[in-house]
């Protein structure tokens, strides 16, 4: 028997099993399934689409031009300092910005020279060395004293002189060592070339220049050494500033601190012309008689011993000669040619000979 009506019936007249829930509801998961995969898919096409029309973050091309000075703040996250950037002109986004700097942790605080319109890689490049930092180079040469270091990095910073002034009357805050205590900042200046960034402070400038002296005392085993010579380090100071102020050829330190060495053991005058400068007027020119005669400690032609003080800043090799000494029997020195050599005598006499021939040689 047919069904010709449809109506479930088997030829016997039975009716047609139930149609399988199950099934259908797995046949429905899968068509959601792959709708959510076609939408995925249309999203992610969109998005890429998106981005293909606008592209990455804005960026300039090239190594960018000028100069421009921009300021780094201490706790400045990649984003300020990219807002800054952009600010300043330096960068042409604060995204593009960020994607170069991205894992960057080592941008400090202070004061950067970059250019304008600029890479963003290129800007992070400056930003990292530290050659790009804004700040002054000041050196001082050695045998200067102190009045014209403090000088000098007024002239070259913008810390105050007035400032540097003040500081130096406190030379225990500024790190002097304790030997040292109780006397005046000049000789503790070291001679060097110094990088004195912008917001440093008199203090922490002069603080600086009396650590890089600490360094070198260590180095040339000042305080053993003068130990050994029987001196205290601060005289030993003393004595190489001199050797620094009356020498011009390094060459020649270790006789003129010969010289003086002889002469503090034969209870002789110095006789330092460069100790009696230290208290006459900048630019004084010759020694006069009236000079000669003048009543001072630092006169050492008149006044046996040392004077009271350092009378500059001595360098690594005037303290290397205070401390080693040329062994022999001189007591005199000149200087005997335009070139700066020095010739050197045991007696008075050998001594005005050699003067004469300075003279000849057009030394002054």
């Amino acid at each position: 028997m047919t069904d010709p009506l449809n109506l479930g019936l088997d030829p016997a007249g039975h009716r047609a099993p139930a149609p399988s829930y199950r099934r259908r509801r797995i046949a429905v998961g899968l068509l959601a399934a792959a709708a959510t995969a076609i939408v995925v898919a249309i999203v992610i096409t969109f998005f890429s689409t998106v981005r293909g029309w606008f592209g990455p973050p804005a960026d300039y091309s090239g190594p960018g031009s000028g100069s421009v000075v921009v300021a780094v703040h201490q706790g400045d996250s990649l984003t300020a300092i990219g807002q800054t950037l952009v600010h300043d002109g330096v960068v042409r986004s604060v995204g593009a910005f960020t994607d170069a700097a991205n894992g960057t942790t080592a941008i400090g605080p202070g004061l950067y020279r970059l250019r304008h319109q600029m890479k963003a890689s290129l800007a992070v490049s400056l930003l990292l060395d530290p050659k790009s930092l804004v700040q002054s180079r000041v050196t001082i040469p050695e045998g200067r004293r102190l009045r014209d270091i403090l000088s000098t990095i007024a002239q070259n910073t913008q810390i105050s002189l007035s400032s540097l002034q003040a500081a130096a009357k406190q030379p225990q805050a500024l790190g002097v060592p304790s030997w040292g205590s109780g006397h005046p900042l000049e000789g503790f200046l070291f001679p060097a070339t110094y990088n004195i960034a912008p917001g440093t402070t008199a203090t922490q400038a002069l603080r600086a220049m009396v650590a890089r002296f600490n360094e070198a005392a260590a180095q040339d085993g000042l305080v053993s050494g003068a130990r050994q010579l029987g001196y205290s380090p601060y005289q030993v100071l003393t004595i190489a500033s001199i050797i620094e102020r009356e020498g011009r050829l390094t060459t020649d330190f270790a006789k003129i601190a010969e010289v003086f060495y002889n002469r503090l053991q034969k209870q002789m005058p110095l006789g330092s012309d460069a100790t009696l400068f230290y208290v006459l007027p900048p630019n004084h020119g010759p020694l006069t008689q009236s000079d000669l005669s003048l009543n001072s400690p630092y006169n050492t032609r008149t006044h046996q011993g040392l004077p009271p003080t350092p009378i500059a800043s001595p360098g690594d090799a005037a303290i290397t000669a205070a401390l080693h000494p040329a062994h022999g029997p001189y007591l005199y020195f000149v200087t005997i040619d335009k070139a700066g050599h020095a010739a050197f005598a045991t007696t008075l006499q050998k001594f005005n000979e050699l003067v004469a021939q300075s003279r000849n040689n057009g030394v002054q």
